[in-house]
């Protein structure tokens, strides 16, 4: 039995090893993602983002708890700083989650950006649909929170729901940093401290500005994760978005883009995978750097020539 038969066949560890040859780019991963993408498109994706420190973590820990509570199979793909040693991620959300490590129907795994400047590392989508063929019935994706590139995560789920703090300093930093266009559901977590009354006020005033263009007006959600005060509500709003996005016909739009978003990419590491291995490692690229210095070549032939090659290749 390969690795994808006991993936299939519900091995955790198949899955973990699947991951893991996702995210090092193993010569078997794209063999193993061809076989599992007919078992794909079954689960729901649902990002969690917002600015360091919000409490996203936490908020994942106590959202799996309530999805377990009514029989939801649960997967969660944490994506944390790469480390500049290992290429691991380095903040390890998997120790702040240690009361769902137990559950078997739980699966978590931090992954590193491996230098992806939106939040997301490249290979996410890809561990998506791992835990999708496992058959979790919602993934989470909980990103690195890094401010304005956090935008990559609508192309990774169904929904998308924007965690925030009050008393940051500048209660719209977020939404100066465009992730308020993304949220489909904000929470406002540690409501408990000064300030969560002056943020849902000015993030409501934000929305209402833009409520006349929109059919779905995202609800704004007062939670104390620590707590699991409001969870079990927030729980309620997720779900009715899911369901406005599928009887709208929204869903099925969003996974087009997204399948169009991870195809052009897919093509572009393939094409930048061969200039590495024929270009650059060769030394061919070095050849036409001097060559372009010395103004006996240009970049543009060179790209063209290049192009010609793959092409025909």
């Amino acid at each position: 039995m390969d690795i994808v038969e006991k993936l299939l066949n519900g091995s955790r560890l198949a899955l973990s090893r699947t991951i893991t040859a996702i995210e090092n780019e193993y010569d078997e991963a794209s063999s193993i993602m061809r076989k599992l993408y007919p078992h794909t498109g079954h689960a729901f994706v649902l990002g969690i983002t917002g600015p360091p420190g919000a409490g996203k973590s936490t908020m994942t820990n106590q959202l799996a708890k309530a999805y377990r509570n009514i029989g939801k199979t649960v997967g969660i793909i944490a994506v944390d700083p790469t480390s500049p040693f290992s290429g691991g991620a380095i903040l390890g959300d998997r120790i702040r989650m240690n009361s769902l490590t137990l559950d078997e129907g739980v699966f978590i795994r931090s992954m590193g950006t491996r230098g992806s400047l939106g939040g997301l590392s490249h290979k996410t989508a890809d561990a998506v649909k791992a835990l999708d063929a496992f058959g979790k019935d919602i993934i989470f994706v909980e990103t690195v929170g890094v401010g304005q590139s956090e935008v990559d995560i609508v192309k990774a789920a169904d929904t998308t729901m924007v965690v925030l703090i009050p008393g940051m300093g500048d209660d719209i930093q977020a939404i100066k940093a465009g992730i308020l266009e993304i949220g489909d559901v904000f929470a406002i977590n540690k409501a408990d401290h000064d300030g969560a009354d002056k943020l849902q006020m000015e993030l409501n005033m934000m929305l209402d500005l833009d409520a006349e263009q929109k059919d779905w007006r995202p609800p704004i959600q007062k939670v104390v994760a620590n707590q699991g005060e409001g969870i079990n509500e927030l729980v309620e709003l997720i779900d009715k978005h899911y369901s406005y996005i599928k009887e709208n016909g929204i869903m099925i739009k969003r996974r087009h883009e997204r399948a169009k978003t991870e195809l052009l990419e897919l093509l572009r590491s393939s094409i930048g995978g061969y200039i590495t291995k024929n270009i650059v490692k060769t030394g061919r690229l070095d050849n036409y750097l001097n060559d372009i210095e010395l103004r006996k070549n240009d970049p543009y032939t060179v790209v063209h020539e290049l192009m010609d090659e793959l092409l025909k290749k």
